[in-house]
């Protein structure tokens, strides 16, 4: 009898703000795939009895290519075994998901998608900055920074983003900032537009660094800025309110 598939985000950080469907699926594996971004609270306490099997990425290595973790899930399905592939935040946002979707159902393979929080939206929001707002925003536009602006076909339309009067959310896009900043400037978007760069999410050793987009990649260089972090440039960004007390829930605070 062949298996099951669940692809489960599993939100910004910490048990917490694990969804109980999440919980159920991973208490219930018989292999888990994961990679790092879940944490170090959510990794700890997989359950013992499922096979574990690492798929993240460390200093620009993959511990296992993306057709290989494919592959792999489906070797486990056909042998009747229940798979939860572990995503941080939510599978369907640059997570891969679909990929793996089309893959396990072209497999023949039953799959569930279990959706997560998303770290766009909740890490804004928990350090006080909505991503929408009555009087600031009315859309707001998410991206992957791992598209770098100078390349000579981007994907992204940079003078339509630069024009928008929306929020930008930029994931994973700390190493490309600099060139994503003036992109948008060239491109016509006000250079004092300004810019929160949130490491670490919901985790312990949350920092956020503000400035003008025209000066926040030299103001990220100069603070040691690292990965994970979340981007979002945008005139919402003037709610953020240093003097606020941390708002990370206690139950995520030990996600080192």
């Amino acid at each position: 009898m062949t298996g099951m598939v669940y692809l489960v985000g599993s939100g910004p950080g910490g048990t917490g703000l694990l969804t109980q469907r999440a919980a159920d699926m991973i208490e219930t594996a018989d292999v888990i795939f994961y990679d790092q971004l879940p944490g170090e609270e959510i990794l700890m306490s997989l359950p013992k009895k499922a096979e574990k099997i690492d798929c993240g990425k460390y200093g620009g290595h993959h511990t296992l290519e993306q057709r290989e973790i494919e592959a792999l899930m489906i070797d486990r399905a056909k042998k009747g075994l229940t798979i939860v592939r572990l995503k941080g935040g939510d599978p369907f946002l640059f997570g891969r998901g679909g990929e793996e979707l089309e893959a396990v159902r072209a497999a023949g393979i039953a799959v569930e998608m279990v959706p997560g929080i998303s770290s766009a939206l909740a890490v804004p929001a928990s350090v006080g900055i909505p991503v929408t707002h009555r009087k600031y925003a009315s859309q707001v536009t998410i991206l992957t920074g791992h598209e770098d602006p100078a390349k000579p076909s981007s994907a992204l339309d940079w003078k339509l983003l630069a024009q928008g009067r929306g929020t930008i959310v930029i994931l994973m896009g700390v190493a490309n900032l600099t060139n994503i900043a003036r992109a948008l400037v060239d491109h016509g978007k006000n250079p004092e537009t300004p810019v929160a760069i949130i490491e670490r999410g919901l985790r312990k050793g949350r920092r956020v660094t503000t400035g003008p987009l025209t000066e926040i990649g030299e103001m990220a260089k100069n603070a040691g800025v690292k990965p994970p972090a979340v981007i979002v440039i945008g005139d919402v960004v003037r709610l953020y309110d240093p003097g606020q007390p941390d708002l990370i829930p206690p139950e995520v605070t030990e996600d080192a």
